[in-house]
């Protein structure tokens, strides 16, 4: 999963898309981490990011490598992870995290485990 997450790291911001009823709904996002070699986003559970991935899995992470035509996407089955260990490797990976949550175990601190299905460079 290196080689994807890397990638997405490069990428600022890199896009998150779901599934909002029976359209995609896509934003930007900043924060991704890695950790026993599966990928994790980060939200707030007050968000609608949050509730949609809570009704259907199904994600795509999408980014372009800035100053190039090289992108990649990620497509795979997002789900709720409350393992504190993965909550705090997002904490330590991303600092900006921080400002909108005291602590891993914040309350409104929501992290998914992305299990990859495909993962597409071009």
């Amino acid at each position: 999963m290196s080689k994807a997450y890397d990638f997405l790291k490069e990428c600022y911001p890199f896009y998150v898309v779901t599934v909002d009823g029976d359209l995609p709904a896509a934003r930007p996002f900043g924060a991704i981490s890695e950790f026993e070699n599966e990928l994790y986003i980060a939200t707030s559970n007050a968000k609608a990011v949050y509730r949609q991935l809570k009704a259907n899995g199904n994600i795509q992470l999408v980014a372009n490598r800035p100053g190039t035509r090289e992108w990649i996407r990620v497509s795979g089955e997002a789900s709720e992870c409350t393992d504190i260990a993965a909550k705090q490797r997002m904490m330590d990976e991303c600092p900006i995290l921080a400002k909108h949550y005291p602590s891993a175990d914040a309350p409104n601190f929501a992290v998914f485990r992305i299990k990859v299905t495909s993962c597409e460079f071009n």
